[in-house]
């Protein structure tokens, strides 16, 4: 019988499955984090258990942790006791740790890729909703709730119904400036912010095929953001190649045994999907968000629609939207003053990022009205930018390179934008105060934030390249 790529890994992890309702689910590797793991572990405690298997656990500080000066102690009082916590709990569990200074630190969706942890075939899980990142390998990847995070770390398993099932098709070649972002950006625009709800989605056709492993994560973590359970690319040898030799790839003859099995992994050509849909790349342009959910979305050289543009069951709540933003429906996007640029989250922190960001803006200054902040995903990938002269290129541009963190993606840490600010982030929400209270957030790829940072408005970087 013909399977999809997501019913061949979800069958061989399945433990049992009850009667007309949900499956037990074998779980590989569940990463934690110092915000959602504190209840699950005393959760554990208080019901006299152990963690079952620790050594599929990985855990890092992303959250809450400063992005400056990570080698003193943290002043805010709550992330420095979760941080805290994360430490004692990991060595009373015997849970691997990527703390603060250690050299494997950094956002847990990007650690788990760049050090050879996420793997083909496997199921993963984490306390945090953008784990869809993982499925960019062919995994099965995605968020639970804390109460599920103590499941995991009770049994190593999981109840989960099976979802629904989508394949997006992007064929053809991406035009002129544009990236993975544009990509989901455009695809979240096309079909809502709940258009996949209820769905794994299957990202498919010659123009996912032809992007880096960072771009294909940039497009799974942004699954969630269309309502999807999570996002998935079949590997090929543009992952293998992404993996081999990394810390914790398999090696020797074990690497030559799970390659053969991860070739393995694609959806056969006559397997059915619940949904299909038909993307021509030709028709994705730089996009940009205007509005308070990621569907808010348009060209940057577009309009924001005027009201008639909009259904009407949908007017008052876009009319809230543009109220919170401060923008007027119909206008151009284009142009409009920013005043801070974020190029960093488990979206697009990455060094192929950050050498995109430094490509645009060597020699070149940032607008006087702008504060930018890049804040890589990793001390891995701020090494890395150091090796390669690109802090070079953002202090002399006029940036501030900051220390790995999940910063201001989230209004949780001390990397907060101001009220009424406009913000062009490269991560993945704008919800209405999600980047502090207050603050308006644009969604954009690192391009389009670059181009934004160097004019201090939003601006289309075909015109620029």
């Amino acid at each position: 019988m013909a399977k999809t790529l997501f019913e061949k890994i979800w069958d061989r992890h399945i433990v049992k499955t009850i009667d007309g309702g949900p499956s037990v689910l074998y779980i590989d590797k569940h990463f934690i984090h110092e915000v959602t793991s504190p209840q699950a572990f005393k959760g554990i405690e208080n019901r006299g258990l152990e963690v079952f298997r620790p050594r599929q656990i990985v855990a890092t500080a992303d959250h809450n942790v400063p992005t400056l000066h990570q080698e003193l102690p943290i002043k805010d009082e709550l992330s420095r006791t979760q941080v805290q916590k994360l430490i004692d709990n990991c060595k009373k569990h015997h849970v691997e740790l990527y703390g603060l200074g250690h050299p494997y630190q950094g956002i847990v969706h990007v650690i788990g890729p760049e050090l050879g942890i996420t793997q083909p075939g496997m199921t993963m899980v984490c306390g945090d909703s953008h784990t869809s990142t993982h499925g960019a390998f062919g995994a099965i990847a995605f968020g639970i709730g804390t109460s599920e995070v103590e499941m995991v770390m009770a049994t190593q398993c999981l109840m989960q119904s099976k979802p629904k099932l989508m394949r997006i098709n992007v064929e053809g070649t991406l035009g002129k400036g544009v990236v993975s972002k544009d990509i989901i950006l455009y695809i979240i625009a096309k079909i809502s912010a709940s258009g996949a709800t209820g769905y794994f989605v299957e990202y498919a056709g010659s123009a996912i095929r032809s992007l880096s492993m960072e771009a294909r994560m940039t497009i799974c973590n942004m699954s969630i953001e269309m309502g999807a359970r999570g996002g998935l690319i079949a590997p090929d040898e543009i992952t293998f190649s992404y993996m081999k030799g990394r810390e914790f790839a398999p090696k020797g003859a074990e690497w030559d045994k799970k390659l053969a099995e991860w070739k393995q992994l694609y959806s056969d050509a006559d397997a059915k999907f619940d949904v299909e849909i038909n993307i021509d790349a030709a028709d994705i342009e730089p996009m940009i968000t205007y509005g308070t959910n990621p569907g808010m979305g348009v060209s940057v050289a577009g309009h924001i629609p005027a009201e008639n543009e909009i259904e009407v069951k949908e007017q008052s709540a876009y009319k809230k939207s543009l109220d919170y933003m401060g923008l007027q429906a119909g206008a151009p996007i284009k142009g409009k003053k920013v005043d801070y640029v974020f190029i960093g989250s488990c979206t697009n922190s990455r060094i192929e990022d950050l050498r995109l960001v430094a490509s645009f803006v060597k020699g070149k200054k940032k607008a006087d009205n702008v504060e930018v902040w890049v804040v890589p995903g990793s001390k891995q990938v701020e090494q890395q930018a150091i090796h390669e002269g690109i802090d070079k290129v953002f202090e002399a541009a006029g940036f501030n390179l900051r220390q790995p963190g999940c910063s201001a993606c989230l209004g949780m840490n001390e990397d907060k934008i101001p009220a009424g600010k406009y913000c062009i982030s490269t991560s993945n929400r704008n919800f209405e105060g999600r980047q502090g209270p207050n603050a308006r957030t644009l969604l954009a790829s690192p391009l389009t934030a670059a181009v934004a940072a160097i004019t201090g408005e939003v601006a289309d970087i075909r015109e620029f390249i």
